[in-house]
């Protein structure tokens, strides 16, 4: 047996004693999305029940069900205070039934750009538990985060406690994504299934939104495209281009299947040529078997991955992301609605601004014209919610009926041009508003 190995015998538990290593007052760092480990979850949820640990914070973004089920059950939240830096559906429910309670929320939301999160989660925060899945340690002692690199790895670097999930699911990708054994506090070994999403079906005005997007990207272009069925239809879009490149925060199943098609070369980047990079995915299993052992692929921490000058890096960038609500004066609101924290700015305006850096680059923000059926117009006189990305940033504005370029356009010139990309129905009123909010336009 090597030292390596030795090592590793010395650090492997049941989830039980791992999760028995995390006291009472913790700030834990989860992983976000795919590698969240469900046995350490489910044995620190069993803790909590118990009443064995108490007043821990936990700090993540994008909880899946792997979460929902475990650590985020609404009868832990007395012992387990979730402190969420990007919403899914999990959070909304929780909060939906605090309301429902006459209860204060249950879940505190932390506003934070998706690259910074690494400075804020080690330094702003000092977390001090990181919980995740990686993939067998290599012969050097080292495991990968996979799915995951984003804040997991730079988290590892700086936690009292290395708390880490072994999965031979979990791909190994290359790139700055791993920790060394020697780093880890305790490990725990479970073969599951990776989390699997299921690609939203696309609506008609996703399709005619592809194809305008697709029409102003240029064969060799990097891309970085968000998460939905908008994002998939601009991939499927892009099947007659060539000598695409990738640098995402998220890689998609869309984005997986352009590299399986030969669209998608990474030949023409001027950053890390030949290779796509990212911080983190979801998918489904056959795009986690891509990932496994590819060379083409890079994972690297989201602080590099989304540095706008990073981004700024990549000659003839393209960020493709969606929106819930655009004003007249081309501000976009990503992340609330009704009233309420839907999701979190994510990394949408580190690539607005990333993308806008770049040499011929261009920064796209999508969004149907409507909601509800049709009932309710997503172009507004004035956002209802926070500003993610401010209307000095925005650039190309899509929606079903049309494109525009809102840089160097005056307030009058940008309300008209918006308002052209607004649902027929609700042009007048629009138009109306215009002239009440600055006169003539």
């Amino acid at each position: 047996m090597t030292a390596i190995d030795t090592l590793y015998r010395q650090r492997l538990m049941s989830p039980a004693d791992a999760a028995d290593l995390i006291p009472s007052g913790a700030r834990i760092a989860m992983a976000l999305g795919v590698g969240q480990p469900p046995a350490l979850l489910k044995a620190l949820a069993d803790r909590a029940e118990a009443g064995q640990v108490d007043d821990l914070r936990l700090y993540y973004l994008l909880s899946t069900s792997i979460a929902g089920d475990t650590v985020l059950r609404y009868e832990l939240m007395d012992r387990i205070h979730p402190c969420s830096l990007f919403h899914s559906a999990i959070e909304r429910r929780l909060d939906a039934r605090a309301r429902e309670d006459g209860r204060p929320s249950v879940v505190q939301f932390i506003p934070t750009g998706f690259q910074q999160t690494p400075r804020v989660l080690c330094q702003e925060i000092g977390v001090d538990t990181l919980i995740a899945t990686v993939s067998p340690m290599d012969a050097d002692g080292n495991f990968s985060f996979g799915t995951n690199t984003d804040y997991a790895q730079p988290v590892s670097k700086t936690a009292k406690r290395v708390i880490l999930e072994v999965n031979p699911h979990m791909p190994r990708v290359f790139g700055d994504c791993t920790v060394h054994v020697s780093q880890v506090t305790a490990l725990v070994e479970n073969a599951v299934a990776l989390l699997e999403v299921a690609k939203a079906a696309p609506q008609p005005a996703d399709t005619v939104i592809g194809g305008l997007i697709a029409g102003l990207v240029e064969n060799g272009a990097t891309l970085q495209m968000g998460i939905g069925a908008l994002p998939d239809a601009v991939c499927a879009a892009l099947k007659d281009h060539t000598d695409l490149g990738i640098h995402t925060e998220m890689l998609t199943p869309g984005l997986v299947e352009l590299m399986k098609a030969g669209v998608v070369t990474n030949a023409r980047k001027t950053l890390h040529p030949g290779k796509s990079v990212f911080a983190f995915c979801m998918g489904d299993r056959s795009t986690y078997e891509y990932l496994d052992q590819n060379p083409a692929l890079e994972a690297h921490p989201v602080s590099y991955v989304n540095d706008v000058h990073v981004i700024g890096r990549n000659e003839r960038m393209v960020s493709v992301n969606a929106t819930l609500e655009i004003d007249l004066d081309g501000a976009c609101c990503s992340e609330h609605l009704n009233g309420h924290q839907f999701t979190g700015s994510g990394g949408q305006l580190d690539f607005v601004r990333g993308a806008y850096l770049s040499k011929g680059g261009l920064s796209i923000i999508a969004c149907h014209a409507t909601a509800r059926g049709g009932a309710v117009s997503r172009i507004v006189p004035r956002l209802s919610g926070p500003v993610t990305t401010p209307r000095n940033d925005v650039h190309m504005v899509v929606t079903e009926y049309g494109v525009a370029n809102l840089k160097g356009l005056s307030t009058s010139e940008r309300a008209r041009a918006i308002i052209c990309l607004a649902a027929p129905q609700f042009r007048d009123e629009l138009t109306s508003r215009a002239n009440e909010m600055g006169g003539p336009r």
